[in-house]
């Protein structure tokens, strides 16, 4: 049994081709928005519909094993990396994203100055700049 046949029979998921395609789809090509998903697939499985793509991607979110990520401004990226609330940089440019691990303390990385009685259990920070390839270009 393959790890993504477990992963999905432990969120008691049927394993399917489609759910396998995507799953190692967002593997290889972490980030990616929903045309890249599904151009991806279809690589593997060309009869693959575009509902069936968005019907495994919002399933796969519901049940943990994959991230929707949504930089303000731009389109719903995925990855496979979930669980251990990491961050992201986002270059200003070309929009390339990478991961950046959690830099202070405990989940969820930040302590909230004023937490409003919330039980806080996630933090979100996106760090924006240009990506090496972009702050390398002369100015125009």
């Amino acid at each position: 049994m393959s790890d993504f046949e477990a992963q999905l029979r432990a969120v008691s998921l049927r394993v399917t081709r489609p759910r396998l395609a995507v799953l190692a789809a967002l593997r290889d090509h972490p980030h990616v928005d929903t045309e890249t998903v599904i151009t991806l697939v279809r690589a593997d499985l060309p009869t693959v519909s575009h509902q069936a793509v968005y019907d495994v991607l919002r399933v796969l979110t519901e049940t943990g094993l994959i991230r929707r990520i949504q930089p303000a401004g731009a389109l719903a990226r995925y990855e496979t990396r979930v669980g251990d609330n990491h961050h992201h940089v986002v270059c200003r440019s070309c929009g390339a994203i990478a991961d950046v691990d959690c830099a202070v303390g405990h989940a969820p990385c930040l302590t909230a100055s004023g937490d409003h009685g919330f039980v806080i259990d996630e933090a979100e920070v996106v760090y924006w700049g240009l990506c090496p390839g972009c702050a390398a270009e002369p100015v125009q």
